[in-house]
């Protein structure tokens, strides 16, 4: 089961009271106060992890709790703080306050560490109300409260690339031609019902490919179920739009590039914004080549790469798989000399 939203509630331990007590011993006449502090409670920290690559472990189990801090105890001894808890996010998880909707942290890095409630300070003993005028303090603290906290936690997976279109369109066909994954595929809608990763090898390079269910019209109001998923291609570099030119949709390939674009857009706009290569896929059963010729034209006006491909037949997938990563590795090393030029 794929799960890429949750809600939690996470508690960091309560700090331990303060201690009220006095030295008593024999020969030491009034000893004086000696009460010792609390401990602190104990924090509790998400850890993201490359073992998980959804929620689900959230759903069964949704209040993560650290442990208290022990109270002060006579002879100035202090109690023993709380024991921290660790909680593993995948790779790709968003944090955001549940009340406010503030985004507390974004996991992009295997082994990332991020306290999200912090434990409560130990109270203090009655030791440090002593003064030469109040030798016998009865006054003594109590732990102070660790945080709490309401969370919902959306993952958005880490992919170089991201393939959208219509249901149907070939994605997952094609992702299972250029890389190891093997997704369901069938001849009907909606076959993929969740998000699937391929990685994908040219050469020296790998990259990562990212499938999610195909986008109808209406999708950005709920129709579908593409827009569910849609915020996995959020942080990819790449977008692939295929678009089905066979006759046996009964549409218009432009119209299906235009109506995918518009639902990215409704989406977010930064969507569309993102580099993008336009794919006519299926063009082994495309009797009609004005079909084609009508896409390629939409995709020159808008200045996007244009390729055809047959997933079956193989035809144009290892010119698309080597402009891909021509693309990602051009990518990758203006991401890097950037810092360089903003400098100058």
């Amino acid at each position: 089961m794929f799960i890429d939203e949750v809600r939690i509630r996470v508690k960091a331990g309560d700090g331990g009271n303060g201690c009220l007590a006095f030295r008593r011993e024999k020969f030491v006449p009034r000893g004086g106060p000696s009460g010792g502090d609390g401990g602190r409670g104990g924090d509790v920290t998400f850890v993201a992890s490359e073992h998980h690559n959804t929620l689900l472990h959230f759903r069964f189990n949704p209040e993560h709790e650290a442990e208290r801090g022990r109270h002060g105890e006579g002879s100035q001894r202090t109690g023993r703080e709380g024991a921290s808890k660790d909680v593993p996010v995948p790779v790709g998880t968003v944090v955001y306050d549940e009340d406010t909707g503030e985004q507390l942290h974004d996991f992009t890095v295997a082994g990332e560490r991020f306290v999200i409630a912090r434990g409560g300070r130990g109270g203090r003993g009655n030791q440090h109300f002593a003064t030469s005028t109040h030798q016998a303090p009865t006054e003594h603290e109590p732990g102070h409260p660790g945080e709490e906290k309401r969370l919902r936690l959306e993952l958005k997976l880490l992919a170089d690339v991201g393939l959208v279109g219509f249901p149907n369109a070939g994605k997952s066909t094609l992702i299972s031609r250029i890389s190891a994954a093997r997704p369901k595929i069938a001849d009907y809608p909606f076959t993929t019902l969740e998000p699937n990763l391929g990685v994908v090898s040219v050469g020296d390079e790998t990259f990562v490919v990212a499938d999610i269910p195909g986008l109808i019209e209406g999708a950005h109001l709920g129709h579908g179920l593409g827009v569910q998923f849609l915020r996995h291609i959020e942080r990819t570099r790449l977008l692939v739009h295929l678009v089905d030119v066979s006759e046996a949709t009964g549409r218009d390939p432009a119209g299906d590039f235009r109506v995918v674009m518009e639902e990215l857009e409704g989406f977010s706009a930064d969507l569309v914004r993102k580099p993008m290569f336009v794919v006519a896929s299926k063009v082994d059963v495309a009797q009609d080549p004005a079909r084609i010729e009508e896409l390629r034209a939409l995709a020159a006006s808008k200045q996007l790469p244009f390729y055809e491909i047959s997933s079956v037949t193989g035809q144009g997938i290892e010119d698309l798989k080597y402009n891909l990563a021509q693309f990602l590795a051009k990518a990758l090393e203006d991401e890097a000399t950037l810092p360089a030029r903003s400098k100058l």
